[in-house]
């Protein structure tokens, strides 16, 4: 048999004994030229009762969580075959306000450089501080992304906090990333509980640049221009 209730679709399957129900997670279509503030607050309440997102960003498609849900991220280190504690998740924040909420006192030079670069495609990896999130006590850095992405700012400050976030991949040898919406639905609809429909992504992830040394060491050459 086949429901559906509030547009998030439930299978019921028979073994002859008992129903098994299997959920299946929304598929939330939103337009990143003008982001419907009614669809956001769907997304975000989803988020914030511990629900796993898949959400359009200015490189590729990745799966988030709310920061402060510990049992959300749990959920994400196991998708991804990962320890938590061990995990290299990107804080994805909607302007580097949330900077000093994470990560310790930088100096004027990295500051202007993270103020050239974002918002925009790339991911800097920085000295933790103090105050992150207990699971992340044991980390000396973290990587901080600002996309320049509409949705994602939306979902963000509606949320009023950070994400933990990571890149979701394709088995395929040739496109390494998944672009397509609804093929990223068919694909994750058991493991997340809502997926974001912003149009077609891209397939090429975010620059990774590491300035936990003073000097910017590129990690990975992604989308975002090394001449900043």
């Amino acid at each position: 048999m086949f429901y559906t209730l509030s547009r998030k679709r439930i299978i019921f399957l028979y073994n002859f004994t008992t129903f098994i129900q299997i959920p299946m997670a929304e598929f939330i279509k939103i337009y990143e030229e003008n982001p419907n503030p009614k669809e956001i607050e769907r997304i975000v309440s989803i988020i914030r009762n511990g629900g796993l997102v898949i959400y359009p960003s200015d490189t590729v498609y990745a799966l988030g969580c709310d920061i402060t849900n510990n049992r959300a991220l749990e959920r994400v280190a196991k998708i991804k075959g990962v320890k938590l504690a061990k995990a290299n998740f990107s804080f994805v924040c909607k302007d580097l306000s949330n900077l000093s909420d994470y990560v310790k006192q930088i100096d004027t030079a990295t500051f202007k450089l993270l103020k050239r670069a974002l918002p925009g495609p790339y991911t800097f990896i920085l000295p933790g501080n103090n105050n992150l999130p207990t699971v992340f006590k044991k980390k000396k850095e973290v990587g901080i992304r600002v996309p320049d992405n509409s949705i994602t700012h939306a979902i963000i400050d509606t949320l009023g906090n950070p994400i933990v976030s990571t890149s979701i991949y394709d088995e395929d040898e040739v496109i390494e990333y998944m672009t397509d919406p609804e093929l990223i639905f068919e694909k994750w609809e058991h493991l997340v509980d809502v997926v974001v429909d912003g149009g077609y992504g891209d397939n090429i992830p975010s620059t990774v640049i590491d300035l936990t040394s003073g000097e910017p060491i590129l990690v990975r050459e992604g989308k975002g221009s090394l001449e900043i």
